[in-house]
């Protein structure tokens, strides 16, 4: 006799907007195209601020809530609808069109954000305070004075965007064509295959197959480095020929202001991860051990504990997983619990595990709709549940924006990790704390430690190669064999010299280096990462209060800068060392635990 399922497997999507099938939907969206077309024309001829033009301005720019609100939701939309069936044409064709009209949205930005280029503090002041309309999203207004400075005069600007087409993004294509098409040769059973390299597994219990693997992959992405080293001078010498334009300090001035924090919050972070990495050179040895290896390698970074639990044959239903996430999340704050609850009741998720779906997971959200939709494939694991749990804090920081005005619901990608990560790190504890066995302890501090190697280490790594690059880029171009001898370095120092054997592919393999719509990509994630067990570290500080005043974070990264945000609610300096000490001290705890419960197991 079958059960039947207490939540939904797949999501709803035809409550939102009428399928893109249907005529409806196409006359939505002509009308947002033709209004979008017209925003752009109407940009061209703002007048000068002032506070006596503020209500042609607050018009304009209530205009720009209607019309990107819309793009936002249709975009999500039609990427959901995309990803759950990835074969069909329409969808592709749909998103081609909404990716088309990017030119005119990034008109619209170029020119507001232009009018604000050479304004006063005393001009801005006076011109928000015109219109209660402008004053109540002054900080959009003060990060369109701050963005422009990042761009080039108007006409150089646009210039800069048409080249570029055919320029530094053309070069990111490049990379992807070459990823795409790459094939790793491996003996199997006798006979030589080839598969893609995220085909190849490196996280396999047999060493000498991990090992096998990984040098077959390192073989076949050296095969690719002349042409890599091509695609990544060019990007960077694109961005750095800008940057001298522009009159900016260095190659980090940009992804600083991208990401609204200060050199100095940057500086003092990498710091303290520097100081703080002696307790996971601890856990290295340990792991090297149970590995019943002297020394660990690159390859072994992934590698399962053989006596740790890794949840082989413990099947977890995907209503089990749903119902310990909600009584978790209701544990940490009852908001928390109702929301989860909501999105997972009301067919925001999808997680059916089926042929056609694309890879991986994400979050979208759909502001004029306040809601949300999750797309991941769900396989009855543990780690299935920490995805769930993840993306349901992705949700959960859009939720508690929606009552701002729109243009306060945008953040950046630093602060973007913050919510999900906490709710990975809620639930994570807790899965500890009920573990019922040693072996299911090591198996989860195992997943937890791996993830902070990766974003204190390898993400390390990243950072140093990456400034060292572009500080040797700026005198001209650099070849293969000193991009590999670079960043065989820069793993080195990020790992204290602690493995054996290295990857000479890294800077050729890790698609983060060729994103040329964001640079320096990889930092923001180790700020996410432990700016979100700081703030969990702090629970204690504030008790009952705790869960309003993380609500009041969510809600300020809209609207500061990430070191306001902070200090405003928790009342921590991030430019000191104290913030990110706490947050390193509940990796350490962590790194204790792991030896203490795996002290018998060697």
């Amino acid at each position: 006799m079958s059960t039947v399922a207490q939540y939904a497997l797949t999501w709803d999507l035809d409550s939102l907007y009428p399928h893109p099938e249907k005529d409806e939907f196409k006359k939505i969206f002509d009308e947002y195209k033709k209004d979008l077309k017209q925003l752009a024309d109407d940009s061209e001829s703002l007048p000068a601020i002032a506070p006596e033009v503020a209500t042609v301005w607050a018009d304009f720019l209530d205009r720009v809530v209607d019309v990107f609100g819309r793009s936002s939701d249709l975009n999500a939309f039609i990427g959901c609808h995309a990803a759950a069936d990835a074969g069909n044409k329409l969808f592709q064709q749909m998103e081609a069109s909404l990716a088309a009209l990017g030119p005119l949205s990034n008109q619209v930005f170029t020119n507001v954000e232009s009018a604000f280029r050479d304004l006063s503090d005393e001009q801005l002041n006076a011109f928000a305070e015109a219109d209660e309309r402008l004053a109540n999203v002054k900080f959009f207004l003060e990060e369109c004075r701050s963005n422009v400075q990042l761009r080039l005069p108007k006409d150089l600007e646009m210039l800069a965007a048409e080249l570029g087409v055919d320029g530094i993004h053309a070069w990111g294509r490049m990379y992807e064509r070459i990823s795409g098409a790459l094939r790793v040769e491996l003996m199997e059973k006798g006979e030589i295959v080839k598969k893609s390299p995220g085909q190849v597994r490196v996280d396999l219990p047999d060493r000498k197959t991990r090992q096998n693997n990984f040098y077959a992959i390192e073989k076949a992405w050296n095969t690719q480095a002349d042409n890599c080293a091509d695609a990544l001078n060019h990007i960077a010498g694109t961005r750095l020929a800008k940057y001298r334009r522009l009159g900016v300090e260095d190659h980090l001035t940009v992804p600083l202001r991208y990401n609204r924090m200060r050199r100095e919050t940057l500086n003092t972070m990498w710091d303290v991860i520097t100081n703080r990495k002696e307790p996971l050179l601890r856990y290295f040895e340990r792991k090297a051990q149970l590995l019943g290896v002297e020394k660990m390698a690159w390859y072994d970074q992934l590698a399962p504990i053989p006596q740790a639990s890794q949840g082989a044959g413990d099947s977890l239903s995907y209503d089990d997983a749903c119902n310990t996430v909600i009584k978790t999340f209701h544990g940490f704050s009852g908001h928390l619990g109702d929301f989860a609850e909501k999105a997972l009741n009301e067919g925001w998720v999808e997680v059916e595990d089926r042929e056609g779906k694309r890879q991986g997971g994400f979050c979208t959200g759909m502001p004029t709709k306040k809601q949300s939709r999750i797309f991941m494939t769900y396989k009855n694991s543990a780690d299935d549940m920490s995805t769930l749990a993840h993306e349901l804090g992705h949700a959960y920081h859009s939720h508690v924006l929606r009552e701002q005005p729109f243009l306060l619901q945008d953040y950046p990608m630093n602060l973007a990790e913050t919510a999900s990560t906490f709710a990975e790190a809620v639930l994570g504890d807790q899965r500890l704390a009920e573990a019922d066995s040693p072996a299911k302890k090591l198996g989860i501090l195992n997943n937890m430690l791996s993830d902070s190697v990766a974003f204190m280490m390898n993400i390390h790594a990243r950072f140093i190669f990456e400034n060292q690059f572009h500080v040797e880029r700026a005198e001209g171009e650099l070849s293969a064999e000193r991009l590999t001898a670079i960043m065989l370095d820069a793993q080195k120092e990020a790992y204290c010299d602690s493995f054996e054997d290295w990857s000479n592919a890294f800077w050729i393999s890790k698609l983060h280096f060729y994103i040329t719509g964001w640079p320096f990509y990889n930092f923001p994630y180790t700020f996410g990462y432990l700016l979100s067990l700081g703030v969990y570290s702090t629970a204690d500080e504030f008790g009952d209060d705790f869960p309003t005043k993380y609500r009041e974070l969510l809600i300020a990264t809209g609207c500061m800068n990430a070191e306001e945000a902070v200090q405003s609610t928790l009342g921590y300096d991030l430019t000191q060392p104290e913030f990110w000490n706490k947050s390193i001290d509940i990796i350490d705890s962590r790194v204790e635990e792991f030896l203490k419960v795996s002290e018998d197991m060697i």
